[in-house]
């Protein structure tokens, strides 16, 4: 391609609101954490390695029947709060922490078991608020 010569309408995103494809035999819960496999396709969090948080899932989508990416799902980036295992605490403020499933944040990987949630953005004592970025 050549450098341009007049405007062009470039597409744009806010980079908040996402659509992917969901796994084959899952069910996102609205609410819930949203990972990527290594296949590309979304699913609820679980403890496992070689996961990409995503974001929160912003429906509920059942897909337990379905072949994957037979059903699309909505996810949403930004900071958002979950329950934590007893780990976290305001000195984990700005590390990486983990997941233990679609509600649960740990603060470590578990010896290598739990793939990254993503920043700990702030800790009230009731909520792990977790960057997705």
């Amino acid at each position: 391609m050549s450098a341009l010569t007049s405007d062009l309408s470039t597409p744009c995103r806010l980079g908040r609101q996402y659509v992917h494809p969901l796994a084959a035999g899952v069910k996102a819960y609205s609410g819930g954490i949203a990972v990527l496999d290594a296949a590309g396709t979304c699913r609820p969090a679980i403890t496992a390695t070689g996961l990409t948080a995503c974001g929160v899932f912003q429906e509920t989508v059942d897909n337990l029947l379905g072949s994957a990416g037979e059903k699309v799902v909505r996810v949403e980036k930004g900071v958002f709060g979950f329950l934590t295992d007893g780990t976290i605490n305001r000195t984990r403020i700005g590390r990486v922490v983990y997941l233990l499933d679609d509600q649960t944040i740990a603060a470590t990987n578990g010896s290598g078991t739990r793939s990254p949630a993503g920043t700990l953005d702030d800790f009230d004592g009731n909520h792990a608020w977790i960057r997705f970025e």
